[in-house]
């Protein structure tokens, strides 16, 4: 046929999909490993006009890892070559500067008419402005949408390349009936690259270690990544756990594309472990009750699709096993409570262009590649077979939504005047995740409180209710039947099921005090946008004696540390006080005064505050009537500490990204990462402050690495552990924190006796509750916790927690948990609540209840001149506990502050 090729898709070692007219030989060299060989039922005709990656790369589809570049410039060529059909879209730019891109592929006519599909998926996400008459009209002569995101974990490399290979595909194969189906009948998104940075990383790592040929031997250099491995983006963050939270560029950039135009299906494509085969739809349980069973039903479908493509190329997949549907901040799950159905697909990971199973097989990067594709045009298909059904169950979603919301939780109201800056970044955040968020503009009255003019809240009866719904209430329960296994495989010593987190309340998290009331305010209101700043107030600018800025929420916070990098001097209010006899200002207030400051003073104030939306109150006296004078030895100065965190192995990349991230991006304050090995030697007495994130130290630092930081830390210098990190400060060889690891409390002694001789009195076993004591580990750690909020009480009389509320919300996640420390070594300033209290969110186990009550979260040791801060936890995780910051801030700047100073270098 003139101008086409006609190519068959033969199989996973074939390179040939976007060659030109042959089908390209893979160098494949002779070795004991098997081919895995499976014939492709997939043919098409190709057109010579749509470019082959061959054609603009220079190699063969899946013959090579394409790095981010070299993708932008392929998918910008099939943009030139076909601009009636492909539209490209930037959507945002890494940390890295690296552009975000997704495209639009479908016919003509509805690229054309993009914007007018986006605007009627907009009409039909609110049935309070689209009747259902309307919709039918809208839903008979639109298409439908899906959304396929690849490769948001860097180093999960296959899915970029599939994602041009599905591009090419739609695009090339002119004459294919499936392909004209899926065209005319949706719109194919294709996000190709999720994390560039990450995958820059892992690929610039990979090529730099293959030799004169490529090993397919895990052992090999090529299949071990170094720390920090291409899976997280710059600052390390796990991206598919970010779509509740949306800290980093990539997902707020997605997010609001996603917004934009609703794909009604929406996939995610990742890779798993070399040795197992393909995952798809369903998903494991348990499923977050908030989503619905025709969305669960619909992803049903295309995996059905996906299987019968399988089945019919011999390629082996399973479904329903691993990858659950319960936390809403994945990509899989996020898109669900817009209406979308949702899903994880899943390919065995090559991890480079060769690799070697367990089995023998030979698994190929193009073999990966293909199955991916395989997947992706068989969920078009499946998308384009039920348009019509898709978009309708979106439409009732949105019905059903709002009439969901209409419970004893209707309204959640954000009005913490002791956390202005949190209510603030909740209420913007919903924003950004498309709900409707309101702003009083007058003062109003609801279920018995009246609220002040300027306070937020949020109606749940909205098309985005039940996302309100899940993210704003403080338990999300998992079904009582998995819950009933997961009781039942622990009793039988089997692991649990568990997959991520079981607690995620944004208000706990945030440590916003939030109010829900059935009734609706009757108040004039503007919506809050993604965008809308916190305003600054500034009262008497022309002030006399100088400033108070009020401790406890993060416009303070950020106030401070833009004023210390601005060098002005700042005082801070180790214990609240009253001035004059009319204000209360709160413990750890920040005090700066004109005498000690350049005449410009009220500019700069007026600049930060504006910058941080930080309250400041000018002050005409220095005269306190309770609580610690300016001049008091209880007003500490504080100076800008020089900050440094253990950074590279045997850190938790994860903890390190989160914790310098937090610093770095909402603390708006330098950090110097130094690598773990070097701690052992260096001399630290330029730094004031060192962050050890989670991880495990024993064998990078040992005794000698201890011993340096002990030393620095009784020359001045402030030592913070993270979980893993306090349990190495604990270990009593390297005696840096005086406290010590629990096992897990045994009920139930053994029946057998402890021997010297390797011999034990013999005994009768009578049942099996009497077999599982005999055979169970008494000397083990707690069960291990996925992850829940647990309520943590606060001292209000320690320098260290000025301006932290008495109760805040912190992680407990894994089997550690530690004694609380004496006090003639320190004090314990944190703890969890007590065993019926300890529970925030998320599902605890009982035995974990008991044992964790009392337990220290947060623990303060002088030693010489300094001191030892640990969290038993982690206050950074997934940069998402912002309850906690302002502790962090006390750990980091005023415990510098009461430190003997080292030299500071400016």
């Amino acid at each position: 046929m003139k101008n086409t090729k006609r190519i068959n898709l033969r199989n996973a070692l074939s390179a040939a999909l976007m060659v030109s007219s042959v089908v390209a030989t893979p160098l494949i060299h002779a070795e004991t490993a098997t081919s895995i060989v499976q014939a492709s039922t997939v043919q098409a005709e190709y057109t010579n006009q749509i470019p082959t990656v061959q054609q603009v790369l220079g190699y063969a589809s899946g013959s090579k890892i394409t790095n981010h570049s070299d993708m932008i410039r392929y998918f910008e060529a099939l943009s030139l070559a076909a601009p009636d059909r492909v539209k490209l879209f930037d959507y945002g730019v890494t940390w890295e500067g690296r552009r975000l891109i997704y495209v639009a592929i479908s016919n003509k006519s509805n690229i054309d008419n993009l914007d007018s599909f986006a605007e009627n998926m907009q009409r039909l996400s609110d049935p309070r402005k689209t009747t259902e008459k309307q919709a039918q009209e809208l839903i008979d002569n639109m298409p439908s949408s899906v959304w396929l995101g690849y490769s948001v974990h860097g180093n999960e490399i296959s899915g970029t390349d599939a994602a041009m290979r599905t591009a090419y595909h739609l695009l090339a194969a002119s004459n294919d009936k499936t392909v004209n189906k899926i065209l005319d009948n949706t719109v194919v998104f294709i996000d190709p690259l999720q994390n560039p940075d990450g995958r820059t990383r892992f690929t610039s790592r990979y090529y730099a270690t293959v030799g004169l040929e490529h090993s397919s031997d895990r052992l090999s250099a090529e299949h071990n990544e170094p720390w920090p491995r291409g899976r997280s983006n710059h600052y390390l963050f796990d991206m598919n756990r970010d779509w509740l939270a949306v800290t980093q560029p990539e997902t707020k950039g997605r997010i609001a594309a996603i917004n934009e135009f609703r794909p009604l299906v929406v996939i995610d494509l990742h890779e798993m472990g070399g040795d197992q085969s393909y995952y798809f739809a369903p998903a494991a349980k348990p499923f977050n009750p908030h989503m619905t069973d025709t969305q669960v039903a619909n992803m049903n479908t295309i995996g059905a699709n996906i299987g019968k493509y399988f089945d019919q190329d011999g390629y082996d997949y399973f479904t329903r096993e691993i990858f659950d549907a319960f936390y809403p901040g994945y990509g899989d799950s996020w898109p669900t409570f817009y209406g979308a159905s949702a899903s994880t697909y899943e390919v065995s990971s090559s991890r480079g262009e060769r690799y070697t199973k367990t089995t023998g097989e030979l698994l190929t990067y193009d073999n990966t590649v293909q199955r991916h594709f395989v997947a992706s045009i068989a969920t078009a298909e499946g998308v384009a077979d039920h348009r019509k059904k898709l978009l309708n169950d979106y439409y009732q979603y949105q019905v059903t939504a709002i009439e969901s919301g209409k419970g004893k939780e209707r309204i959640y109201v954000l009005n913490d005047e002791l956390n202005r800056a949190g209510s603030h970044r909740l209420a913007t955040l919903m924003a950004q995740h498309d709900v409707e968020v309101k702003q009083a503009t007058e003062s109003f009255k609801l279920c018995g409180n009246t609220y002040p003019t300027g306070t937020y809240f949020i109606d749940s009866a909205q098309p985005k209710g039940r996302f309100v719904t899940t993210t704003m209430t403080e338990q999300v329960n998992m079904s009582e039947a998995f819950i009933k296994e997961q009781e039942r495989r622990r009793a039988r010593n089997l692991n649990d099921e568990i997959y991520d987190v079981t607690g995620w309340s944004l208000p706990l998290m945030f440590g916003v005090d939030v109010d829900s009331c059935k009734s609706v305010p009757k108040v004039k209101y503007t919506f809050v946008t993604p965008d809308q700043k916190l305003k600054g107030q500034v009262e008497n600018l022309n002030a006399k004696v100088g400033y108070i800025i009020p401790w406890g929420d993060m416009a303070a916070g950020r106030f401070l540390t833009h004023a210390l990098k601005a060098g002005l001097t700042v005082k801070t209010a180790d214990k609240s006080f009253t001035l004059d006899g009319k204000q209360r200002f709160p413990a750890g207030s920040i005090v700066i005064e004109k005498r000690q400051n350049s005449k410009d003073l009220p500019s700069v104030i007026s600049s930060i505050a504006a910058q941080t939306g930080a309250k400041v109150i000018g002050i005409d006296t220095s005269w306190v009537t309770d609580g610690p004078s300016l001049g008091s030895g209880s007003m500490p100065e504080l100076t800008a500490p020089r900050v440094a965190m253990a950074w590279d192995e045997p850190v938790s990349s994860l903890s390190a990204g989160h914790t310098r991230f937090v610093i770095e991006r909402q603390f708006d304050y330098p950090v110097t990462a130094i690598r773990t090995n070097v701690l052992r030697y260096a001399d630290l007495s330029n730094y004031q402050v060192l962050i050890l994130p989670h991880g495990y130290y024993e064998n990078a630092l040992g005794k000698g690495g201890a011993d340096n930081l002990k030393q620095w830390v009784k020359n001045g210098g402030v030592l913070i552990t993270f979980a893993g990190a306090t349990k190495f400060a604990s270990n009593p060889d390297y005696a840096i924190l005086d406290v010590q690891r629990e096992r897990a409390v045994n009920e139930n002694p053994s029946v057998y006796k402890d021997s010297d001789s390797g011999l034990v009195d013999g005994v009768v076993i009578k049942n099996r509750e009497t077999l599982k004591v005999a055979t169970e580990e008494f000397d083990k750690n707690p069960d291990f916790v996925a992850g829940v909020l647990a309520n943590v009480e606060v001292d209000q009389e320690h320098w260290l927690t000025a301006g932290i509320k008495p109760n805040v919300v912190g992680i407990a996640y894994g089997s550690d948990i530690f004694t609380p420390i004496k006090l003639n070594s320190g004090k314990n300033l944190a703890w969890f609540s007590s065993e019926d209290k300890v529970l925030a969110s998320g599902y605890l186990w009982e035995e974990s209840k008991k044992q964790l009550a009392y337990k220290p979260f947060l623990i303060h040791q002088p030693m010489g001149k300094g001191m030892v801060i640990a969290y038993t936890q982690e206050p950074t995780t997934r940069a998402y506990l912002d309850g906690l910051n302002v502790m962090l801030m006390n750990s980091i700047f005023r415990a510098a502050a009461h430190a003997s100073p080292l030299k500071q270098i400016h």
